[in-house]
């Protein structure tokens, strides 16, 4: 049936037509285009696919790596709020320290 068909636009002159059964060049060029239009499509869908998987990959890591940053924000936040009460611990203890040592010297 496929040869039929390329044979039927294989004929374009009459001389061609006679032979019957030879694919010419005619043919030739009609069956790699089609070749060519089916594996140009295959490979076009494998890229447009690939690219579509590592782009939704991307995203991924993106939106973990907000999440990270969202989280890293935050611990900062305590580790600065732990310092500040620290440091006014730190003063309270050297107010104490040195009222303490003029007591003793009082005595």
């Amino acid at each position: 049936m496929l040869m039929e068909l390329f044979l039927i636009w294989h004929c374009v002159d009459v001389a061609n037509c006679q032979t019957g059964g030879d694919l010419s060049n005619i043919a030739a060029t009609y069956i790699g285009i089609i070749a060519g239009f089916v594996l140009g499509g295959i490979i076009s869908w494998w890229i447009y696919n690939r690219q579509e998987e590592t782009a939704v990959k991307q995203q991924e890591i993106l939106d973990h790596i907000v999440n990270l940053e969202e989280k890293h924000e935050f611990i900062l936040e305590k580790i600065q709020l732990f310092e500040q009460n620290h440091d006014e611990m730190l003063n309270n203890i050297l107010t104490l320290d040195k009222k303490i040592n003029s007591l003793l010297e009082n005595k």
